[in-house]
């Protein structure tokens, strides 16, 4: 069960007591297998008013590390941490709204509040937890950026003429997820029908139904490091196409595709190499646009596995070395001509699981190899293939 925080235990965390018992606490091991003695010392060091509070704080600092920037200084609950978007992908959203007035009326702790207020014109801060908005004034601060903070209830607006991002509560109080638009907190309808007429981003589960927001002119799936990790649904005035991927990576590369682009592309035999699309252009229901814009076709029309004869730049894409119809008997075969030992296998439209499969075919070899299933028409077919990651294209040096 996670912790509760209070009010007082921010109000400790904050001060110079607590950021001295943070610090004093810093090196316990934080395991299941030292819970006990990570509890003695605790209160040995802090007391155990706000002991529990130390050591919750800092276990969520460690698991933030990864996720916010400067996450080892913040605050956090444990379901804030959760429902937090990642630094790069709050630091997208935020540039799709950068120079405005913008309203985050579910800022919770303070994770994409603090990237919008990085480049907002003005913005402004609000939750209806007044802990969560307490960690928000301490994260802000720590993250030098100073947004406006109101304690307020999402759904009784408090700004006029601001953009309005909002990240419902997806799980209950016993931390189950919430599926059903209907039971977020606050519901997707009710978001759309208080902010009627004004520019509405939502952060969203990434297999959100569209047909659940009719409201929603443009609809963004997003990926981090080939993650899906969320949607944005966005209103009319802040839509530029109807459907769009973007992917993203820690290290700051990214690109996105929308349904504007040209999406007429062939259906053919394989080339030299196979291309498994990111997961944010297949949900989005972008391959097509996808294999357009990299010259590239389809295997089959209902299948998201492409081909070509240059794999795009910066991708993880599969070189066809060998190829026949799938069967175990005949994959086998194919494993045992090339000598193969170490597999990947890789499977779309086929009714196999890749590891199971694998304990079956129990290949023996000295190569490494991945094996791309996939259906073409009726036929099963099976590649071998050897995977290799493409180069970046590189970057045009600036006049």
């Amino acid at each position: 069960m996670a912790y509760g925080f209070s009010l007082d235990d921010v109000a400790f965390l904050r001060s110079r007591e607590g950021r001295e018992a943070l610090e004093a606490c810093s090196g316990l091991a934080l395991t299941e297998g030292s819970r006990l003695a990570d509890v003695a010392e605790a209160r040995r060091v802090v007391g155990r008013q706000h002991a529990a509070a130390v050591l919750e704080t800092l276990l969520l600092r460690r698991k933030a590390e990864a996720k916010v920037d400067g996450g080892g200084r913040w605050l956090f609950t444990d379901a804030a941490l959760q429902q937090a978007s990642a630094a790069p992908v709050a630091a997208h959203r935020a540039g799709r709204l950068a120079g405005r007035d913008v309203h985050d009326v579910t800022c919770s702790v303070g994770a994409d509040l603090v990237a919008l207020a990085r480049t907002a014109r003005r913005c402004v801060g609000s939750d209806v937890d007044e802990v969560r908005l307490a960690m928000a004034a301490h994260n802000c601060a720590v993250s030098g950026v100073s947004p406006a903070l109101v304690r307020a209830d999402a759904l009784h607006p408090v700004t006029r003429e601001t953009i309005v991002v909002a990240d419902p509560a997806r799980r209950d109080a016993a931390g189950r997820r919430r599926w059903r638009p209907e039971d977020f907190v606050p519901a997707l309808d009710d978001l759309a029908a208080t902010y009627a007429g004004r520019p509405l981003a939502v952060k969203c589960a990434p297999g959100i139904d569209p047909k659940a927001a009719p409201w929603a002119s443009e609809v963004e799936i997003i990926s981090l490091d080939g993650r899906v990790r969320e949607a944005a649904l966005l209103s009319e005035g802040l839509a530029t196409a109807s459907r769009r991927a973007t992917v993203l990576r820690s290290d700051g590369g990214g690109w996105s595709i929308t349904d504007a682009e040209p999406d007429d592309v062939p259906v053919g035999e394989a080339g030299q190499w196979i291309v498994d699309p990111d997961g944010a252009v297949v949900r989005a229901g972008l391959v097509r646009h996808y294999a357009a814009r990299h010259g590239l076709w389809q295997l089959d029309p209902r299948i998201a596995y492409l081909t070509g004869d240059t794999p795009p730049p910066g991708v993880r894409a599969f070189r066809v070395l060998d190829s026949g119809r799938f069967t175990e008997k005949a994959l086998r075969a194919l494993l045992r001509r090339h000598d193969v030992g170490r597999l990947e296998i890789l499977v779309r439209g086929v009714d196999v699981d890749p590891d199971a499969l694998r304990r079956r075919l129990k290949p023996r070899g000295a190569a490494e190899a991945s094996v791309v299933i996939t259906r073409i028409g009726r036929t099963a077919v099976a590649f071998l293939c050897r995977a290799e990651r493409i180069p970046d294209a590189p970057v045009a040096p600036h006049d």
